[in-house]
C-alpha cells in the first residue's frame, strides 16, 4: 500500500516497540495497544502534528482505533484493513483457542528461551507460506514469495517472548465501545476467506461506526494487500479522495 498512496500523500510509518528498526521497549510491560497508539501519537507531534489519515492493517486496526481516541484532533479518516476493533485471540479462525493457548505458549518459552528461539528463527519462508497455503490462509496463486520474504526476515530477528506477549496483549483490549463514536470518515476492508480476522467482525466494525464504508474483497485472505494489490489501491485512493481530501 505503500507505493501507491506515496503517489498522494506524505507518509509516515513507525514501528511497533521490539519491531523491525525499534529496538527493545525500556518497560517490557509496556507493550499494550494504548502503548502503541501513544508511540503513533509521538510520531505525528514530531512531524508538526499534521491533519493525517491513520492506516492500519491486522493488530494495526487497533492501533489505529487508540490512536484516535487518544488524541482524535486533525485525524481526517481512517483505514482498517483485515483487522478488528479488539480481542482478536477470542475469533481467530472463529474460536478462542489461541487466546486459551497463548498463556501456556508463554510460560513454556520464558522457561525455555533456547527452545523457543530456535523454533521462532529457523522456519524457512517456503515453508511457513507452505503450510498457509494447505491451511488456505493465503491464496497462493496471487502472492509470491518474495514479497512475503522481507516479512518473515524480520520476525526471525525479533524477541519471540515479545511477540507472543504483544500478542497476547492485543487480545486483551477492545476499542469496541470507541466505534459509535468515531466522527470521522472511515473505510472498513475485508478479506472474505481472511480466517484470522474473519469478515463478520470487519462488518461489525463498519456497522457501529457511523458512516462507515466497508469493502469485502471475494478470495481475500489476511494477506489481501498483497493478493488483490490493485483492487486496494483504487479503493483506499477513491475513499482518499471522496471522503477525506477536500
Amino acid at each position: 500500500m505503500w507505493d501507491g498512496l506515496g503517489s498522494e500523500l506524505s507518509l509516515a510509518h513507525f514501528h511497533y516497540r521490539g519491531h523491525g528498526r525499534s529496538g527493545a521497549p525500556r518497560d517490557p510491560d509496556r507493550i499494550d495497544i494504548s502503548a502503541h497508539a501513544s508511540d503513533a501519537n509521538a510520531v505525528r507531534r514530531a512531524l508538526g502534528n499534521p491533519d493525517v489519515m491513520l492506516v492500519g492493517h491486522s493488530l494495526g486496526t487497533q492501533v489505529v482505533l487508540e490512536t484516535y481516541r487518544q488524541a482524535p484532533e486533525r485525524v481526517k479518516g481512517i483505514v482498517l484493513v483485515c483487522g478488528s476493533f479488539g480481542r482478536v485471540t477470542h475469533t481467530f479462525k472463529g474460536s478462542d483457542m489461541l487466546a486459551g493457548v497463548l498463556p501456556d505458549l508463554i510460560a513454556f518459552v520464558g522457561r525455555h528461551p533456547q527452545i523457543g528461539r530456535a523454533l521462532w528463527a529457523h522456519v524457512p519462508p517456503s515453508l511457513a507460506l507452505a503450510a498457509a497455503r494447505l491451511t488456505g490462509d493465503v491464496d497462493t496463486s496471487r502472492v509470491n514469495l518474495e514479497d512475503v520474504v522481507p516479512y518473515f526476515e524480520h520476525v526471525v530477528h525479533m524477541d519471540f517472548e515479545l511477540f507472543l506477549r504483544m500478542l497476547r496483549a492485543g487480545g486483551e483490549h477492545s476499542a469496541e465501545d470507541l466505534l459509535p463514536n468515531v466522527r470521522v470518515p472511515a473505510l472498513v476492508v475485508a478479506g472474505s476467506l481472511d480466517s484470522f480476522t474473519p469478515p463478520a467482525v470487519s462488518r461489525a466494525m463498519a456497522e457501529a461506526i457511523p458512516g462507515a464504508e466497508l469493502e469485502l474483497a471475494e478470495g481475500g485472505s489476511h494477506l489481501l494487500p498483497l493478493e488483490q494489490h490493485d483492487r486496494i489501491d483504487r479503493v483506499v485512493k477513491q475513499f482518499l479522495h471522496a471522503r477525506v481530501v477536500s
